[in-house]
């Protein structure tokens, strides 16, 4: 299943789905850059556990919404594992409230975040990836950017770009044998969820098919198969993976 040796980047990858996302690459025999902008100590461990396995794997520093920074990510990477071959565009935060409170910083900092940086990194990605003619990129997105959510206009646009922007891209790359896809997550158990109210959850759940949240590692199967050459037929597809979340 596999791609064995390959190079891997994954934005956000010090916590939560992101570090799942490492573990499992590093699982398939991938190389592993572990992107942070600030939690270096959370980057170091995911770092810790992979090279305790066996595998290889370094932490990158940078702001992704910063084309300097984005840049010095790749060309870091590239100097300590060898050119990015799977690019895992994962980093976002939520700002939520309802439009009519939402402030222009609300809306900006998730647009910048969650949906400028994918165009900055798949750019400078798929650079290296039309010369050598294989690659891999996968959005980390969200059921809210395929059904919306009241309260999340801002999160619900950046990840509906996202798609639009995931389509379009594979569209552009896959003659170059360059899959791009988009996996978008219902609510899973992560630090974001855990912060929600008793009640507020159990809703939600009466509302998933499968009637739980999801665990971060069901999240990094799906992008472990994806980056594979099992899926080397799958491009420009966006996957909910959210217990029935989207059809319920």
């Amino acid at each position: 299943m596999a791609s064995e040796g390959r190079v891997s980047l994954i934005t956000g990858g010090s916590r939560g789905i992101g570090k799942a996302i490492a573990l499992q690459f590093s699982s398939q025999g991938l190389s592993v850059a572990v992107n942070y902008i600030s939690n270096k100590s959370a980057a170091d461990e995911v770092v810790k556990i992979i090279e305790g396995g066996g595998g290889s794997a370094v932490t990158v520093q940078g702001d992704v919404t910063k084309p300097n920074d984005v840049e010095r990510i790749f060309a870091e990477t590239s100097e300590s594992l060898g050119p990015v071959e799977i690019l895992v565009n994962n980093a976002g935060i939520i700002s939520d409230s309802l439009l009519m409170r939402m402030s222009d910083n609300d809306w900006d900092s998730v647009i910048d975040l969650d949906l400028r940086s994918i165009f900055l990194c798949t750019r400078e990605a798929i650079r290296t990836m039309v010369r050598s003619r294989w690659g891999r990129v996968i959005n980390i997105g969200s059921v809210v950017g395929l059904r919306g959510n009241s309260g999340q206009a801002n999160y619900a646009a950046a990840k509906a770009g996202m798609v639009g922007f995931t389509q379009s891209i594979a569209k552009e790359v896959g003659s170059r044998n360059i899959t791009v896809n988009c996996v978008a997550p219902g609510y899973v158990e992560t630090d974001i969820v855990e912060d929600l109210p008793k009640d507020l959850k159990q809703a939600i759940m009466d509302r998933v098919p499968i009637g739980r949240f999801g665990y971060p590692e069901e999240i990094a199967g799906m992008v472990g198969f994806l980056a594979s050459d099992a899926a080397s037929y799958v491009t420009g597809q966006a996957i909910a993976v959210d217990g029935g979340l989207v059809i319920s």
